[in-house]
């Protein structure tokens, strides 16, 4: 096969007792910072600090509105992205099964691996084919695995983050995989991706705390925002829980006999279609309600510090503030659903549950 080359700390809560506040349910507050102009600076930049967002966290109580459900709407948007450039991706099928889409710009640079990938023409007269298939020649999934990696190679920085880990290609979740894929041309091809998520809280006088961290400046993919407590993508041949448990370890420090006892909590699921990605996502959720003490420790760099954060100070800074990585977002908000934050009165609540699952959760 040729190869066609393309240019190119930890913070732990403060010794004094956890405040008291008063548990109720989430209002749209905004921030009380004493520099808006400021605040809308370091979130359009992506510098900020743990008090800018303890400032937003905090909020007032003037003109307080609790049936406003905008910012979590927005933050439903952000992971629903460009719906409307759907027409610019054909399938890509594997086996009779549709497994993921690829943008027809993209296409015209895996026409040099013909011996990895068929471009199958329709009747309509276009020059891009309706559909983009595996090479026939290619019949074990280890051998369209060792294929399809080596033009993943050869595309070099037009798909930037290798990371060298794979991700099944399979039609849904459970499904006999056709083969394994670098985790970061999974948007690049469509595929289904899927994750372990989960919130991490402490009760403490009838109070709900979230642990918060804040992503590493030097994370390829959005540095220095926030993130719930523990994420990561499931790659193949393990399960969930298992996956969580590592993850659990190797982000928070979170010993196993802690972590067996997070709690699968369903999944929520976005589309997000960026120029030639098409990212389908279905994020499965648990909960971890953690022993009053403990104090979270990053083992792998990826999280610069964490702060333990009253949940509904957490609702304000997702409703007010861009501070959390998007899908984050989403997540939490499926928790602030089920404990209770966000009700059944407030105005758009069902569209809104069913937005967090606005892909295909399956």
């Amino acid at each position: 096969m040729a190869c066609y080359l393309f240019p190119a700390a930890i913070v732990a809560p403060r010794s004094s007792p956890l405040p008291r506040f008063a548990h109720h349910r989430i209002r749209a507050q905004k921030p009380s910072i004493s520099n808006p102009k400021r605040l809308s600076s370091v979130v359009s930049s992506g510098r900020f600090g743990w008090d800018d967002v303890l400032r937003v966290g905090e909020g007032n109580q003037e003109d307080d509105d609790p049936s406003d459900l905008r910012g979590y709407f927005e933050k439903v948007r952000a992971c629903n992205r460009g719906s409307e450039k759907q027409s610019e991706f054909v399938p890509f099928v594997v086996e009779d099964q549709i497994v993921g889409y690829i943008h027809r710009g993209f296409i015209e640079h895996l026409r040099k691996f013909q011996d990895v990938f068929t471009i199958v023409s329709g009747n309509n007269g276009c020059y891009i084919g309706d559909r983009v298939t595996l090479h026939s020649s290619l019949k074990k999934p280890e051998d369209k695995t060792r294929a399809v990696g080596d033009a993943i190679t050869c595309l070099g920085k037009l798909i930037p983050g290798i990371r060298n880990e794979l991700y099944p290609v399979t039609s849904s979740f459970g499904m006999p995989v056709f083969f394994s894929l670098e985790r970061a041309a999974a948007p690049y091809f469509g595929i289904k991706a899927y994750g372990v998520h989960m919130n991490g809280y402490v009760e403490r006088d009838g109070q709900q705390f979230l642990w918060i961290g804040k992503r590493s400046d030097m994370k390829p993919t959005f540095p220095g925002m926030l993130d719930h407590l523990v994420a990561g993508g499931l790659p193949h041949g393990i399960t969930c829980k298992e996956n969580l448990m590592k993850e659990c370890e190797e982000e928070a420090g979170i010993p196993r006999s802690i972590s067996n006892n997070a709690i699968s909590v369903g999944a929520i699921s976005y589309v997000d279609i960026d120029e030639y990605k098409y990212k389908r996502d279905v994020l499965f959720c648990y909960d971890l309600k953690l022993p009053a003490g403990f104090v979270p420790k990053n083992e792998d760099g990826e999280v610069d510090s964490f702060r333990l954060v009253p949940a509904a100070h957490v609702a304000n800074i997702i409703q007010r503030a861009e501070f959390f990585k998007p899908n984050c977002s989403i997540v939490i908000i499926d928790f602030l659903f089920r404990h209770g934050y966000i009700s059944p009165d407030d105005h758009g609540y069902l569209e809104l549950l069913q937005s967090l699952r606005s892909g295909d959760c399956s």
